[in-house]
């Protein structure tokens, strides 16, 4: 077993305080958002999408996020993906943002509800065509035999979809997480982190601290 216990490092970029919190989490996270993409890290959206099989059994992949406002947080995804297949059977997810060189994390859990053909369509239409034609092309989640069909299949439909606008496949669409709760973790010192969790009562928020 390789052993990685020596790895370590102070958290010091600045803490979080009870003071400086918004009553609405989502205030807070387009702030930190905001600064996520002005230190110009990689993928400032990326966050870790978490669903569960019919077994109980956690997969965990990486998503874009492609927008945000009061009602939540929107990806879109093949909708005979892996994913989209275990949110029909359980509407429950937790999304992970890990921005580490702000020292930073924000833990969401809540509900997934499909967003209507109409946005869906505004969304797929605004991507570049090579997106909207490897959407055509991705069996998402199911087995390949090798690469090269994958390409050939792109290239097949690159040339069926040459003139005239892609169409909309009807397997392809977007989902809505409505949060339940929010964390906002920030790294402190001597291991001492600043966690605030911000949990969904009626149609205000509740804050507490939690220990680190």
């Amino acid at each position: 077993m390789t052993d990685l216990s020596d790895i370590r490092r102070e958290y010091n970029k600045g803490g979080l305080r009870r003071a400086d919190l918004p009553a609405n989490p989502m205030t807070l996270f387009a702030t930190w958002m905001g600064q996520a993409r002005e230190a110009e890290l990689s993928d400032p959206t990326a966050m870790c999408v978490a669903t569960v099989d019919a077994s109980g059994q956690p997969f965990q992949r990486i998503v874009l996020l492609k927008r945000f406002d009061d009602n939540g947080f929107v990806f879109f995804t093949n909708l005979e993906s892996r994913k989209a297949q275990q949110i029909a059977a359980n509407a429950k997810i937790s999304l992970l943002f890990p921005w580490h060189p702000l020292e930073r994390q924000v833990a969401v859990t809540g509900q997934a509800e499909a967003l209507s053909t109409a946005e869906v369509i505004k969304y797929f239409m605004s991507r570049p065509k090579e997106s909207q034609i490897a959407a055509w092309v991705s069996k998402q989640s199911s087995k390949l035999s090798a690469r090269q069909a994958l390409e050939s299949k792109f290239m097949e439909m690159k040339a069926k979809f040459a003139q005239g606008e892609i169409p909309l496949p009807k397997f392809w669409g977007g989902f809505l997480v409505r949060p339940s709760s929010i964390e906002f973790w920030q790294g402190g010192e001597h291991r001492l982190h600043d966690r605030f969790l911000y949990t969904k009562e009626a149609s205000s928020w509740q804050i507490d601290r939690l220990a680190p």
